[in-house]
């Protein structure tokens, strides 16, 4: 089972938004490096909504060859079409990654009937071990805890990722859930909470910036070490805030340039973080030490 902290990667661009390779590469290293736990390369931070098939394909392939086995690779794999669903993961799965990243369907929004019959399709149709992601704010469709558990029961559904931030869903996921499957946080704000519940460990943006002490922090929190969780965490906070001052990924991109490890690189419509909010994410950054 996937543990710890598991970073939702950004997709360095260069300023014409073309996918830059070699610094996506050295950003997987620093990540082992800092002891990160896994790398979900192509998610919604990693920019999925504006790479097309064969870059998203490139992308993961890339993550993979350069972790070597070092850690888990988990790709993006959602979408709301469930036939491209299921060929996102039967191509994660050709170029190596370990696990696959559902979303739950946007936009076209399917009742939960829809949601059980869309993941049992991708779950018989692939290989690959797929980890749900619920995320109503972003994708307008809510996957309740009654259907999750059901899909639970699925072979190749092997875990979900819970950005609700709602810990009494949380809770009872944690007392649900069948032996083995994993619960990650999707929610950096409410990661420490979700693990002292029962989590087994985060999807996080915080990690691209601070990888080594959201790592650490996961560690304690599962060991019940709530102290050192806590001194950990709370440098973070202001980072679990304003990462999302404007959409994600503007701001940890940002903060990301700003530290030097990639160039300043967005695709529209996403544009670069505004002046105001610049100044309000790097006194979050300073707070945490990172710069």
């Amino acid at each position: 089972m996937l543990t710890g902290s598991l970073v939702a990667l950004v997709t360095p661009m260069d300023v014409n938004g073309e996918i830059d390779f070699p610094t996506l590469r050295k950003l997987v290293d620093w990540h082992i490096e800092q002891g990160t736990n896994g790398i979900v390369a192509v998610g919604t931070t990693g920019e999925s909504p504006t790479l097309d098939v064969h870059e998203h394909i490139a992308v993961v392939k890339a993550v993979v060859e350069q972790a070597a086995g070092r850690v888990p690779v988990i790709a993006g794999t959602g979408a709301n079409s469930t036939r491209e669903a299921i060929h996102l993961s039967n191509e994660a799965l050709r170029v190596g990654a370990n696990y696959g990243l559902s979303v739950v369907p946007y936009y076209n929004k399917p009742t939960q009937a829809g949601l059980y019959q869309h993941f049992k399709s991708i779950a018989e149709n692939t290989a690959l071990p797929t980890l749900l992601y619920n995320v109503p704010g972003r994708t307008g469709c809510d996957l309740s805890n009654d259907t999750a558990l059901q899909l639970a029961e699925l072979t190749n559904i092997v875990g979900i990722k819970d950005a609700t931030g709602n810990m009494e869903r949380a809770a009872e996921l944690a007392k649900r859930a069948p032996a083995g499957f994993g619960l990650y946080s999707g929610d950096d704000a409410t990661t420490l909470p979700f693990i002292l519940l029962g989590g087994h460990g985060t999807i996080s943006v915080t990690a691209n910036v601070a990888p080594k002490a959201m790592s650490e922090m996961c560690a304690a929190a599962a060991q019940g070490n709530i102290a050192r969780a806590r001194e950990l965490n709370d440098p973070l906070q202001g980072l679990h805030r304003h990462l999302f001052i404007e959409a994600n990924p503007i701001p940890v991109k940002w903060a990301l340039e700003t530290m030097g490890k990639i160039p300043a690189g967005l695709r529209l419509p996403l544009t670069r973080l505004s002046e105001g909010a610049q100044s309000t994410l790097k006194q979050a950054m300073q707070a945490a030490h990172i710069i």
